[in-house]
């Protein structure tokens, strides 16, 4: 499928043949016949990467921040890793369409095939031939609607709810600051409601719009006549609300609104405003209330709402998102709005880039610029092939699943260059990530699902890297279809899930490896060869940080939450250094409602008699480093720093190693196990010990619910 993207490196914009996304559970695959660009908010995220790296660097002060934080804890090879990943990608743009469902994913109740629908939603309804958009981001519409129409559906609910935030009532005035695209949905609305509308604006041909076809009066904010035009439309009493949809680095918005506002009046910030208001003699002398409006309304930034399909329950949240879509197309159906007069420009997708350079250029008027569809559903499951097909069709491939911001910058590019090795196929979340990964590290073909990767006849090692919910199912067809698998932690989420890997491998037991690194590192081997395997003391902090309770990380469903996810790479590096399986755990929780069972207490027995102590703490200060280690056995100890310094403690002194930066053995891991796998279809770390290591994070988190210690369940492999 054909869709638009950009590169962050120098905002140039491509139309790409690309995979197209897939009907997982809870979404549905939209043919788009409309996407709507926002002039707004796209025009300043392509003017911001056709900026110079340090003009980007100045408009995302807080991006800067995290670059050099990861500059200060992994080094200038990871951080030259991450930056350049990011700057390579091929992003995708939009995030308001209108189309037909080609495809309905398990899950999804209220959505029809074949139906009409307007859909919402950054990453998910992108200016593309094809959209795979949640159910909660996606409202059905009836057979006669004007998709055209129905595509202004995101900018209609945005505006829609920062009508809702000013809760004004019939026969009540607004002033509505910027009279672009979202302010003009905003006035139609109002006016439609019984609002009386007055636009600012500092452009006379958007007044002029305005004027004509939804607003009562307008004016540029420095008419001096502005106050009194106010006052006089509200006989004497002036406006009950400002809602700003102006997009401005300046306080004058904000300051405006206090001037036009009656005594307790409403101000709502749509648009990207400052909100440093003069205080005196507006804002306090008439007690004015300040609201922001948070996009399409409640459920946005909620991972279960637009992800999981969740709902809010009318009769406690009467407009969600979802529900403030639906009434924007209502009143567009019997209309009550009449949007035909916004659309002042049309491009085919294949000349998508073209509307861009009118939006930046400002060559000529505009107002709602609309991207045309005329594809064919025959595309929905193209394999796009990047480069030739190297040798015989023979398993000798590597295929890749899942390949986001860990994948690329600690697995793919620790592929060995220069040996023959083949990478295949690779299938990720998104139709341009897929394209950008197979660009970028030589793979043959980006394909549209996980299946044309482990399916492919010279795919003999499949890579997988997706969200963890998707581990075990993969891991199994991949297993099933004889080939060898790495699998990023964790292996499953379950013990049944455990069960079914097991029984999966048993039949052929090809070779697999989980991504536990960490006993690959330089350090940690020197700690291995000098203290020897037997019986041991371990104590293991981690200084993990905090992670959102919002996160999907943190949800059990899809991340598993952080034991099951992180803990086991610490119980695998124990498992390394002793050379034994743990066989009893007891953990406790620290006992604060605001934790996500990641600030805990963990004792691990080990079948050799080796104890282990993890303090997996989520309070912890990002200044102090993430893990610190202390090994003791028979007279010696060592200690390990971040996997930056290693101190061997003996009764004869002290022998200290440091490292130039840190290193956690990705590196090593890589190499060795794609080594393995080619020679001999063997894997670095045996299948019983990965068993091992994942059974004992279930017997943890069974510890944290029980209050006692737990066996660690025998899985045989």
């Amino acid at each position: 499928m054909k869709q638009l993207v950009q590169k962050l490196r120098d905002g140039s914009m491509h139309v790409l043949d690309v995979p197209a996304p897939q009907a997982r559970p809870g979404f549905v695959l939209v043919q788009n016949h409309f996407s709507l660009i926002s002039a707004g908010t796209e025009g300043n995220t392509v003017a911001t990467a056709r900026k110079s790296l340090i003009g980007k660097a100045r408009e995302r002060p807080e991006q800067l921040r995290q670059v050099l934080e990861t500059l200060k804890q992994q080094g200038p090879v990871q951080t030259y890793r991450a930056v350049t990943k990011r700057l390579d990608a091929y992003s995708p743009l939009g995030y308001s369409t209108a189309g037909v469902v080609v495809d309905v994913g398990r899950d999804v109740r209220g959505i029809t095939l074949g139906e009409r629908v307007a859909c919402a939603g950054a990453g998910f309804a992108s200016h593309a031939e094809f959209v795979a958009v949640p159910a909660n981001l996606c409202v059905p519409l009836a057979p006669e609607a004007d998709l055209s129409l129905a595509a202004y559906n995101t900018l209609g609910a945005i505006a829609l709810q920062g009508i809702r935030q000013a809760a004004l009532q019939v026969g009540e005035s607004c002033v509505v600051i910027g009279l672009g695209l979202l302010g003009q949905l905003t006035c139609l609305m109002l006016r439609a409601s019984g609002v009386r509308t007055i636009g600012v604006d500092i452009n006379p041909a958007t007044i002029d719009i305005a004027l004509r076809h939804c607003a009562d009066f307008a004016f540029q904010p420095n008419d001096p006549t502005l106050a009194d035009a106010v006052a006089r439309a509200t006989h004497g009493v002036n406006a009950d609300a400002v809602i700003i949809t102006a997009a401005s680095s300046s306080t004058d918005p904000i300051n405006l609104a206090g001037r036009l506002l009656r005594k307790r009046g409403t101000v709502v910030v749509v648009g990207d405003v400052p909100t440093g208001f003069n205080r005196e003699p507006d804002y306090y002398r008439k007690e004015l209330q300040l609201k922001m409006s948070c996009s399409y309304g409640p459920g946005r930034y909620d991972l279960r709402y637009e992800e999981r399909g969740f709902d809010y329950p009318a009769g406690y949240v009467r407009w969600t998102e979802n529900r403030n879509m639906q009434a924007f197309q209502d009143m567009v159906a019997r209309g009550r709005i009449d949007l035909r007069y916004m659309t002042t420009h049309r491009f085919p997708i294949e000349k998508a880039p073209e509307a861009y350079d009118i939006i930046l250029g400002r060559k000529e008027p505009f107002l709602g610029v609309v991207i045309e569809y005329a594809g064919s559903a025959a595309a929905v499951r193209d394999v796009i092939h990047v480069k030739p097909a190297a040798g015989a069709d023979a398993a000798t491939g590597v295929g890749f699943i899942g390949a986001g911001s860990y994948a690329m910058s600690h697995l793919l590019p620790n592929f060995p260059k220069g040996s023959g090795l083949r990478l295949t196929g690779v299938s990720t979340a998104s139709g341009t990530s897929s394209r950008t990964v197979a660009e970028k590290f030589g793979f043959e073909f980006a394909a549209p699902t996980s299946q044309d990767v482990i399916n492919h006849a010279g795919t003999g090692t499949v890579f997988i890297a997706s969200r963890h919910d998707s581990h075990a199912g993969l891991v199994i067809e991949a297993l099933n279809a004889g080939k060898n698998v790495f699998v990023e932690k964790p292996l499953c989420m379950s013990d049944d899930e455990l069960q079914a890997v097991v029984a999966a491998w048993s039949v052929r037991k090809p070779a697999v490896m989980v991504g536990f690194n960490r006993r690959f590192s330089p350090l940690a081997r020197e700690i291995r060869a000098t203290l020897g395997a037997g019986p041991m003391a371990m104590m293991y902090r981690i200084n993990a940080g905090s992670i959102p309770g919002e996160s999907w990380i943190q949800d059990a469903q899809l991340g598993g939450g952080r034991i099951i996810g992180e803990v086991c790479h610490f119980i695998d590096l124990m498992m390394f250094l002793c050379g034994s399986l743990p066989q009893r755990v007891f953990a406790s929780v620290m006992s604060d409602p605001t934790a996500h069972e990641d600030t805990v207490a963990i004792n691990l027995e080990f079948q050799d008699g080796s104890i282990g102590s993890i303090c997996y703490f989520a309070n912890g200060p990002k200044s102090l480093p993430k893990e610190y280690l202390e090994v003791y056995k028979g007279g010696v100890a060592a200690r390990l720093d971040d996997f930056r310094r290693l101190e061997l403690v003996t009764g004869r002194g002290t022998k200290e190693r440091k490292l130039m930066s840190q290193d956690k053995g990705q590196a090593h891991m890589t190499r060795e196990t794609l080594e393995g796998f080619s020679k001999s279809a063997a894997s670095p770390i045996p299948m019983e010990q990965l068993v091992a290591c994942t059974a004992a994070t279930f017997a943890i988190v069974a510890s944290l619910r029980s209050g006692r210690s737990v066996e660690v369940a025998p899985v045989r492999a």
